[in-house]
């Protein structure tokens, strides 16, 4: 497949990119590569190949979820830059 230099153009316009007419050529000449190699694996027979989701067939080890306090209260409103003795007090987010 060839691409032209209105085909570029528009492309690039949806790509909102901005191409410069001394860099049309290199751009040309790079996605008519890209899409050389494309036809050339759309050629491939891969009937019966199963698709990929991920290249490893490694499985996700998780550790069991469990909560703990590490923190006391007194803990943790010690170190909160504004408490009132019970609760940490924070900025007002939402009006």
């Amino acid at each position: 497949m060839k691409i032209d230099r209105d085909s570029l153009n528009k492309i690039a316009h949806l790509a909102r990119l901005h191409v410069k007419p001394e860099e049309e050529a290199a751009l040309l000449n790079s996605m008519d590569n890209v899409l050389t190699w494309m036809e050339q694996l759309n050629e491939i027979d891969t009937e019966g190949v199963e698709p990929l989701t991920h290249i490893m067939d490694e499985v996700n080890s998780w550790r069991e979820d469990s909560g703990n306090n590490s923190l006391t209260r007194e803990e943790a409103l010690a170190t909160a830059p504004s408490q009132d003795g019970i609760y940490i007090k924070v900025p007002k987010v939402i009006e």
